[in-house]
Order: structure tokens, then C-alpha cells, then sequence
């Protein structure tokens, strides 16, 4: 008769070990949401200003574009928080795909603002006209650039850090912005050097394109996750590995799925071991491979299906002896 573990058990002791330092990650990640939302005010403010004192359309795009960052960190703090919340008896495998749902409304949002900037672009080229003051408007632009510049980063990094699509999606689309900014200031130099009035809508056109490449990038990536796509090959050869050489006493593992959704990696097999064994030391090199699993791959969710050796595939991980 097949001995079969799904472990940990019960449900309740899933969840207890990944918990602390999840929560522990998430408060950081909530604090990064907020300061955010505060830069994402900062910097459109300072952008509007430099739209409203030269009239440029290249200026107003970008301000648009800045803009959707306040609604952006607003939707990544909701979904930092959502994502915190513990497993209940509606959502047993937690909350975690939330981060994933406001990237992706975050990438429509992308998309919406291009279409919005290229609009405007039309419309400048059908209606050009000099801007004012640029010197002023150029320094505002610029500060505000600069200010996105050390806050994009630092989101990319915590991002990164701590698995939150959330906030590498934020620090992509303040980058994005950036480098808009750094394009748009070099551009609108020569405005009043050259004449060139068509530089001001051709500029914008230019932002529009770029802000829907951003957009795009972001969906794809969040749209894959919610799919549960499988993690890349490094990671997989990393878990199976770990497997390899901590399921000592087994046999063999096969068919070994993984998914990650945020913070948090899933992962499933089936692992052969001799049909003598008792449940027991069954159980025991379920927990070694469980500890193994999560020193290399961080918070993990965790299931094992363990088979007689009459069950072997000779196809999957050979283990260690």
C-alpha cells in the first residue's frame, strides 16, 4: 500500500514557518509604498509647474506620465497590503498574487497615459507654438528628475530584496520616467537655440512611445505570474539540487513542479523511497528536504507526495546517497 504525506500537516502548520519573516519583509515593503507616494507627489508637482510656466506639450506629457505615478503607489500600497495578509479559510495559499494584480493595472495605466501623450503630440504638431521660459521650466523638470532618479533606484533594489512585484514595477516605471526626463531636457535645449518648433510635439511623441514600451514590459511580466509560469532554469536546478542531496535515504523524486507568486516559491513532487520504510523516517526526510528547500530558496510552501520504490520513473532527480 503506497505510503502517501503531504507535508507539513495539518493545513495551520504550512503557514507558521514562512510567516515571520514574510511579515517582516512586507512592513519594509509597505514603508517603501509610502514614501513613494509621497516622491510621486513631489515630482509632478514640480513637473506641472514646469509645463504651466512654459506651455511646452513635451513639458505637459511629462507631466502626465509623472502623474499616474501617484495613482501607481497608491495601488502598490493596497497591494502590499493585501498580499500581508495571513492564510484564511477562503484563500488557504495566502494572498500573495495581489502584488500581481496591481502591477498589472499599473502597466494598463502605462498604456492609457500613452495613448494620452500621443494625443497631445497630434495635436502639437497640428498647432505649434514656442514655449516660454525655458530656462525656468528646464530647471524644474530637472530637480524632479533627479529626485525620481535616487528613488527609482532604491525601489528596484528593495524591489529585488525582498520579491515584491509590486515595487520592482514602481521602480521601472520612476526609471522610465527618468530616463523621459533626461531625453526631454536635452531636447528641449535646443528649442530655443535651432527654432525648431516641431521638436516640442516630436518630443512627446517620443515619450508616448517609451511610456507604452514600459507599460507592455510591466503587463507581460505580472500577466505571467498570475499564470503561474515556472520559475527560470536556475532556480529549478537549484531545487532540484537541494533535493538531490538532502532527500538522503530516498530513492528518487519526480515530477517536481514550482511556481513562485511574490515572496513566496511553491513547490511540489512526488519522492520514491523504499517500500519497507516507515511512515516516520518517511516523515523525518520530508522535513530535511522541507529545511533544505527554504535555506536556499527563501519562504516556501511546501508538497510531498511519498511513493513505494515500485513507483519509480528513473526519470526525475536521483538522490544523493
Amino acid at each position: 500500500m503506497p505510503i502517501t504525506a503531504s507535508l507539513p500537516t495539518p493545513v495551520q502548520s504550512r503557514f507558521q514557518s514562512p510567516l515571520p519573516d514574510m511579515f517582516s519583509n512586507t512592513k519594509t515593503k509597505i514603508r517603501a509604498a509610502w514614501c513613494s507616494g509621497v516622491v510621486s507627489i513631489i515630482a509632478p508637482g514640480m513637473k506641472y509647474a514646469a509645463w504651466r510656466v512654459t506651455g511646452s506639450i513635451a513639458l505637459y506629457s511629462d507631466a502626465i506620465e509623472t502623474i499616474i505615478n501617484v495613482v501607481s503607489a497608491v495601488a502598490g500600497l493596497w497591494a502590499l497590503r493585501v498580499a500581508s495578509l495571513p492564510p484564511d479559510h477562503n484563500h488557504t495559499y495566502g494572498h500573495y498574487k495581489a502584488e500581481y494584480l496591481s502591477a498589472v493595472a499599473e502597466g494598463v495605466l502605462v498604456v492609457i497615459t500613452a495613448l494620452t501623450i500621443a494625443h497631445e503630440a497630434w495635436v502639437g504638431f497640428m498647432h505649434m507654438h514656442p514655449p516660454e521660459d525655458s530656462l525656468l521650466g528646464i530647471s524644474l523638470n530637472g530637480g524632479a528628475g533627479l529626485l525620481n532618479l535616487g528613488w527609482g533606484l532604491f525601489l528596484m533594489r528593495m524591489g529585488r530584496a525582498h520579491h515584491s512585484p509590486a515595487l520592482v514595477a514602481s521602480g521601472h516605471h520612476v526609471l522610465s520616467d527618468v530616463w523621459t526626463s533626461a531625453v526631454l531636457i536635452c531636447g528641449f535645449v535646443l528649442i530655443p537655440l535651432t527654432g525648431w518648433l516641431w521638436l516640442d510635439p516630436l518630443l512627446a511623441a517620443m515619450i508616448a512611445v517609451n511610456v507604452l514600451r514600459t507599460g507592455w514590459d510591466m503587463m507581460r511580466t505580472s500577466i505571467a505570474g498570475l499564470m503561474d509560469e515556472a520559475p527560470d532554469s536556475q532556480t529549478l536546478g537549484e531545487i532540484r539540487s537541494i533535493i538531490s542531496h538532502t532527500a538522503t535515504g530516498a530513492i528518487e523524486a519526480h515530477d517536481i513542479r514550482a511556481r513562485i507568486v511574490g515572496a513566496m516559491t511553491f513547490i511540489e513532487f512526488h519522492l520514491v523511497v523504499p517500500g519497507a520504510m516507515s511512515v516516520e523516517d518517511a516523515h523525518h526526510i520530508c522535513d530535511r528536504i522541507e529545511d533544505g528547500l527554504r535555506a536556499g530558496v527563501g519562504d516556501a510552501l511546501i508538497h510531498i507526495h511519498v511513493e513505494p520504490e515500485r513507483k519509480a520513473k528513473h526519470t526525475g532527480v536521483l538522490v544523493l546517497p
